[in-house]
């Protein structure tokens, strides 16, 4: 219990925003606190129409789509509603988010993917955070996290991604993300098989995912029986050897996380280093809302993608934003300002007309203009709940700056 109290004790002192650089801060609270209560009002729209036992997926083609518990994004949207509830104080939000768990508590017992992260954490964990109400929510998250940890292979070191046949145990950087889920139980548990199987992943992660360049590839292939690695390729990416948006953003916010987390400086290093790759990249627009892939221009004029290889990815520049927000507060000097005015740029971009969309338009989504998976034709220039939900968390974030409180909240 001492080592948990030490440790949240250091989190506090890291994350607390400090006045030069609350006076640094560019964005004003009515802009900030307009955004949030536009996308209050503009999900309710959307609220409206989920209907129950399902999941809003994407809307496309002036239809909406839901999905099962099971996909993978499912926990998005309640998230997105509690994260919402909270800004704006709106505790009829609240309530319709803590109702929609109840469509999602089965997956706890879900061995058959890593996304539970994403599906738990970003769901059942904001309502523990907000609820306190720990009786309720931490058996569903501690049998989420065994669920999850039952796919880790100690040979391998790592927690496989997927169940795929054409790969023996594939690993894709999007794991990252729900490391934060295994390290959070083993505080909330006092367990610290959690954070050693979190930690041990993202170290193969580190030793294993990144060029020279620091940019990650997309899915690295292990063989299960000795740990070698069979094959570096991409699923969602332009190539094998491409930078996808997205998977870039994956992995600056899981190592800043990380070092949040540990505060192992090796973590530190490489949240910089991808982030200097992204924010340094000759292929990054100026508005800082990346195209879907840094190595578009490499797509052969033959290929079925080509027409549309100049699409931004919004729910990329959402994740990148939410994550140099924190990374801002672990630096220091130019650097530190670098992030956080890229942070800036990209929540004023995505704010605009270009990206938020109006009043009950997009099937009441809030951003328009993501990437789910281009080569395979899937969820192609259409809005998406993670990039909703990363962008109302950045936004949130944001606000906590401007109130000179701690930007993560756990």
């Amino acid at each position: 219990m001492k080592t948990i109290f030490t440790t949240l004790a250091i989190c506090m002192f890291v994350l607390q925003i400090s006045q030069a650089q609350k006076n640094n801060l560019k964005l004003s609270n009515d802009f900030i606190n307009n955004q949030l209560k536009a996308s209050a009002e503009q999900y309710k729209t959307l609220i409206n129409e989920v209907p129950d036992g399902k999941f809003p997926k994407t809307f496309e083609n002036g239809e909406q789509k839901y999905s099962n518990s099971s996909w993978w994004c499912s926990g998005f949207y309640p998230g997105t509603v509690l994260y919402l509830s909270e800004a704006t104080n709106d505790q009829g939000l609240k309530q319709i988010g803590l109702d929609k768990l109840k469509d999602l508590e089965q997956e706890q017992y879900n061995k058959g993917t890593h996304d539970l992260g994403f599906m738990l954490f970003c769901s059942f964990g904001n309502a523990l955070r907000l609820t306190g109400d720990s009786s309720k929510y931490e058996p569903i998250l501690k049998t989420g996290a065994e669920s999850l940890i039952s796919r880790f292979n100690p040979t391998t070191k790592t927690i496989r991604s997927w169940d795929h046949n054409v790969w023996k145990f594939p690993v894709i950087i999007d794991n990252m993300m729900n490391l934060e889920f295994l390290m959070q139980l083993s505080k909330t548990t006092g367990n610290k098989k959690y954070s050693d199987i979190a930690i041990t992943h993202a170290n193969t992660t580190l030793k294993n995912h990144f060029r020279d360049d620091y940019s990650t590839y997309h899915v690295i292939d292990y063989d299960p029986n000795n740990g070698r690695v069979l094959a570096r390729q991409t699923a969602q990416g332009a190539a094998d050897e491409s930078a996808w948006a997205r998977g870039q953003a994956w992995g600056l916010y899981g190592y800043t996380m990380m070092y949040r987390e540990t505060k192992d400086k090796a973590y530190l290093n490489q949240a910089i280093k991808i982030a200097n790759f992204m924010l340094n990249s000759p292929n990054m627009p100026k508005d800082l809302i990346p195209y879907w892939d840094f190595d578009k221009d490499k797509i052969p004029s033959d290929s079925k993608t080509y027409s549309r290889r100049d699409l931004r990815d919004a729910s990329a520049a959402a994740i990148t934003a939410s994550a140099l927000l924190e990374l801002s507060q672990y630096t220091k000097g130019k650097e530190s300002s670098k992030y956080l005015t890229s942070a800036e740029i990209i929540l004023t971009n995505l704010s605009s007309s270009e990206y938020f969309s109006s009043k009950g338009e997009n099937g009441g989504y809030l951003l328009k203009h993501s990437v789910g998976a281009l080569p395979l034709n899937s969820e192609v220039d259409v809005p998406l709940t993670y990039a909703d939900y990363y962008y109302v968390e950045a936004l949130l974030r944001y606000k906590r700056m401007l109130d000179g409180e701690s930007v993560i909240k756990i």
